[in-house]
């Protein structure tokens, strides 16, 4: 009777490697099984764009499926956002800066999207962000530029490049119980030029956009808002070691996915950008970009978003702005 009950065992064993060995593939072993596309709500040229599309050449290699790059700027991020969204296809995903929605519930009376619908995949990079003033102005130092706004309340003015660092330095100089005013635009392009002439006296933005003016000596870099200065970057302190931590701003990129997206696949995904990332070459070309490669994974993505959206509420509050419904 043993014998027949641990041939039945064996038996049995035997049936679920079988069955192990002729299961159906996972998620991530099928996919892709079509191009790949990548939106972004930035145009091409930028340093976002330029990241996209390196890492869109070494996966097409690495998936054996076209990854295509899609630009759909325009509508504070709002057009690509929701084309990614009513794709709603595993194989359609969003490259994009979080900052580029993180302050949508403060700047827009009605979201039209449930963020929920954006679902990060991986960290790709980090966009290195500084602080400019004019070359011909005797502000040298952070320090510098905020006794200057003391001396002058309301007389001078600035622009920053996103929603976010809107929020943090007009919330920064509320609640400092300083007056700087920020004049908007819709080209940072032409913020920078007017930083040139001295028409503005404080812009933040990528060090990208920047570079040319700073090359040119008509603008002067004197922070970076990033946590840690990066690596081959330009020779200035952090708003950290300048002594102002709260203008702390990481600008974080990556990959978001369909909420729906199988975690072996999200995983998968994401080991293949820290594949790509490690890279001595495209290390050395995103730096060239102002980008630090950062690759992480979806729960560091999600919570690096998190982070950044509490400092938004945060500043937010102190300027009593509400966050729509």
């Amino acid at each position: 009777m043993r014998n027949v009950k641990q041939s039945m065992c064996l038996g049995a064993a035997a049936l679920f490697a079988a069955l192990a060995l002729w299961a159906p593939p996972s998620q991530a072993q099928n996919w892709p099984q079509r191009s790949v596309k990548f939106i972004l709500p930035l145009g091409p040229g930028s340093g976002v764009d330029i990241s996209a599309r390196l890492f869109a050449d070494r996966l097409t290699a690495k998936w054996g499926q076209p990854v295509v790059v899609e630009n759909r700027p325009g509508g504070d991020a709002i057009v690509a956002i929701n084309a990614f969204i009513s794709a709603a296809d595993d194989h359609t995903l969003l490259f994009s800066p979080a900052s580029s929605f993180t302050a949508h519930p403060f700047l827009h009376a009605k979201v039209p999207y449930d963020p929920r619908d954006l679902s990060p995949i991986a960290r790709v990079s980090n966009t290195i962000v500084v602080v400019a003033v004019p070359g011909s102005s005797d502000v040298k130092t952070v320090k510098d530029l905020m006794e200057l706004v003391k001396a002058q309340p309301g007389k001078l003015n600035f622009n920053t490049a996103t929603g976010v660092t809107d929020f943090i330095f007009d919330g920064y100089f509320k609640k400092s119980g300083l007056a700087m005013t920020r004049v908007p635009y819709r080209d940072t392009v032409q913020a920078l030029n007017d930083l040139g002439e001295g028409r503005i006296q404080m812009w933040s933005g990528a060090l990208a956009i920047a570079r040319p003016h700073v090359q040119s000596g008509r603008v002067r870099l004197i922070a970076i808002t990033n946590s840690q200065r990066p690596p081959g970057g330009p020779d200035v302190p952090t708003v950290t070691e300048a002594g102002y931590p709260e203008l702390t701003f990481d600008g974080l990129v990556g990959l978001f996915g369909p909420p729906d997206m199988a975690a072996d696949l999200r995983e998968r995904i994401t080991a293949d950008i820290r594949a790509v990332a490690n890279d001595p070459e495209i290390n050395t070309r995103l730096t060239a970009t102002g980008q630090v490669v950062s690759p992480g994974s979806a729960s560091e993505f999600a919570a690096s978003i998190e982070a950044q959206r509490a400092a938004v509420a945060s500043f937010a509050n102190t300027l009593g702005a509400k966050p729509s419904q």
